[in-house]
């Protein structure tokens, strides 16, 4: 059965510490005197007492005696070297100045002392330490419990720390046993006495077979590339890898060990953070006021956050989802508290409500992020992916030119590109609308630079943690314990964080001079199966032993492998080497019109397969993969 350890009282350490004191003046006499007892004994009463009255005030004084002996550290240790310290120098001045009739604290003897003292108090203390440290290491049936043993990634201020942290707490159920950093190429030096190893493959292997189950990461601050080769090593030898959680998330600003977080894998996916420095963004949205639509959804309201920085005069928040806006605006205003923010509840294929909105408010500059995304809901119900993704579209575009905004802003996807699906149809299609809708104005307007709103368009792939996308749903499939379900074995897709996505779309639209589609360099596709696999190991499973993967098809108008550029599109450099402007083919405004006004027409009749037609008429390139749509493939209405 198992029972508390008591604390020790304050006043019993007191006259614990007091006792040593005495001891100590004892036994440094002795050694001065080559222990002569009978010259030992001559004034000792005298020389106990001086030191009883003194230590006892430097005790109270600095409170060398009010922490736990248990858990003392450097602090500790440092205030008795201290306390010893200015005692001898008190004995010293005593001697010198009113025990002139003895030899007592003699140099030679407060020397002695001042050791003798500070290494009999601190060694008794760092005993009581250990000793219980080992006695919490045994279960209370006498059974040693066996730590599990630790790698610490990082040899800073931060590794040591986390080293201590992990050590210090007799609760915890882990020890330390080694550091990682490429810092130290070779082997052999130790920190604190933990031995130093390099991330070399022989280095994890050995540490793996030698019974190391996590490698803990210090920093926060790993390159993604490093960080995902170091993962790999760690994965592939069954050692399991976490990561201390931001500083401002410790409790008490303490570090427990109950708060290091397994790796997340948007952590791997990351890639190396775009940093934009271009002071135009500032001055291009500083005081303006400024519509997003979608607000309430993963990147319209990323947008939003991001957009504050800039501090533009207003913000108009549109989105017909009256929860996640609710939930948003709450945010926002907590977060921003002196922010001019607008919530308008609205659809952007209602036209008058829109009105209303442009009307009122006036917005400078739009960044429309609203838009229907789901690929197997579009295929379905094509007429409402039509309507939302193109009439929508094509009512802010139309309410923008007519209300004088500088800048519109549109979200695209690179599913947008060749596309096999109504959903990346639809989005292409917008972009065909935009795109010549700019070109019909500047043709109108010869001196068009100032007087017309220039349209702009963003595309990039698939967002880490927007929402449906696959990681939260893979998450949720591993509470459950499986399975993870994937689409098809080879299906890649590119990936991005959020905050990087919109910083590209910020980017744009201060960039963009007008009709241009901007593309990402999006490094390199991952492939979803080799993204499941990895999910399941981080959380400590193995993939088809504990979580089983199942592959269930590809839906819809799915594509195994998505593009950002078409093979009849070329790019051209921007002044950042990541973001690139496609030449895309030009259309004809005035036909582009009368067969978007069609397509809306019918989408708004519900009518299915037309409107799948009247896609495909406009955009030659969709080649549904959707066996309900086939027929349309090979027909194009002119």
């Amino acid at each position: 059965m198992s029972y508390k350890i008591r604390i020790l009282p304050r006043w019993l350490v007191f006259l614990l510490d007091l006792f040593l004191v005495c001891f100590c003046i004892f036994f440094s006499r002795m050694l001065k005197l080559n222990f002569n007892l009978d010259q030992a004994w001559v004034g000792l009463r005298l020389m106990i007492g001086v030191a009883l009255v003194l230590n006892s005030i430097l005790f109270y004084v600095f409170k060398s005696y009010a922490g736990i002996v248990r858990y003392t550290n450097l602090e500790d240790t440092s205030r008795l070297v201290m306390v010893n310290a200015l005692a001898g120098f008190f004995y010293l001045v005593l001697n010198i100045f009113y025990l002139k009739s003895g030899n007592y604290f003699t140099l030679q003897v407060v020397a002695i002392n001042f050791f003798i003292t500070s290494f009999v108090i601190i060694f008794y203390r760092l005993g009581v330490r250990y000793v219980f440290n080992f006695y919490k290491t045994f279960s209370y049936t006498g059974v040693r419990h066996l730590k599990k043993k630790v790698v610490v990634y990082d040899t800073t201020a931060d590794g040591l720390q986390i080293k201590k942290v992990i050590n210090s707490m007799p609760d915890a159920d882990m020890q330390v046993v080694a550091f990682l950093d490429d810092s130290f190429s070779t082997g052999g030096k130790l920190l604190e006495g933990v031995p130093i190893y390099s991330t070399q493959d022989s280095n994890i292997a050995k540490l793996a077979s030698e019974g190391v189950e996590i490698l803990v990461l210090a920093t926060r601050h790993l390159e993604s590339t490093k960080l995902n080769a170091l993962v790999d090593l760690c994965l592939a030898n069954n050692i399991k890898v976490q990561q201390v959680p931001a500083m401002k998330d410790w409790l008490n600003d303490k570090l427990d060990t109950q708060q290091l977080q397994d790796i997340n894998i948007e952590d791997l996916l990351e890639r190396e953070v775009i940093k934009i420095h271009n002071e135009a963004i500032y001055s291009a949205l500083k005081g303006k006021k400024i519509l997003v639509t979608g607000a309430a959804g993963s990147i319209g309201s990323e947008l939003v956050r991001q957009l504050f920085n800039y501090r533009p005069s207003v913000v108009i928040l549109c989105d017909k989802a009256e929860t996640p806006m609710h939930e948003f605006v709450l945010e926002m205003q907590e977060k921003y508290k002196s922010a001019n923010i607008i919530p308008y509840l609205g659809d952007i294929c209602d036209r008058q409500r829109m009105e209303h909105l442009f009307e009122i408010y006036n917005p400078q500059i739009v960044f429309h992020a609203a838009a229907y995304k789901h690929v197997p809901l579009m295929e379905d119900n094509p007429s409402i992916a039509v309507l939302n993704n193109v009439g929508g579209t094509r009512n802010l575009a139309e309410l923008a030119v007519a209300n004088n905004v500088e800048k519109f802003v549109m979200v695209s996807t690179d599913k947008a590109v060749n596309p096999t699906n109504v959903m990346g149809a639809s989005k292409r299609v917008a972009e065909i609308f935009t795109q010549s809708y700019y070109r019909h104005l500047t043709g109108e307007v010869h001196d068009a630079d100032n007087m017309v709103t220039r349209f702009v368009t963003t595309r990039f792939g698939n967002v880490l943690g927007s929402n449906g996308s696959v990681l939260p749903r893979f998450k949720k499939q591993l509470e459950k314990g499986g399975p993870i379900t994937v689409t098809h074995p080879d299906i890649t897709r590119y990936f991005m964080t959020i905050p990087e996505a919109c910083q590209l779309v910020i980017e744009a639209g201060v960039m963009g001079q007008g009709g241009e589609i901007f593309v990402f360099d999006m490094g390199q596709p991952v492939k979803i199966a080799d993204l499941a696999r990895k999910v399941i190991k981080l959380a400590g499973k193995e993939p088809d032993k504990d979580i089983k993967i199942e592959y269930t098809g590809l839906r819809p108008g799915e594509k195994l492998y998505e593009e950002l550029l078409s093979s009849a599109e070329n790019t051209r450099p921007t002044y950042h080497e990541k973001i690139l402007i496609a030449d895309v083919r030009q259309y004809d405004f005035a036909t582009v019109e009368k067969k978007v006004t069609r397509l809306v027409n019918s989408a708004r009749l519900h009518y299915t397969l037309e409107t799948v037609q009247l896609i495909k008429d406009i955009v030659p390139e969709f080649v549904s993969s959707n066996a309900a749509y086939m027929k349309v493939n090979s027909n194009t209405n002119g």
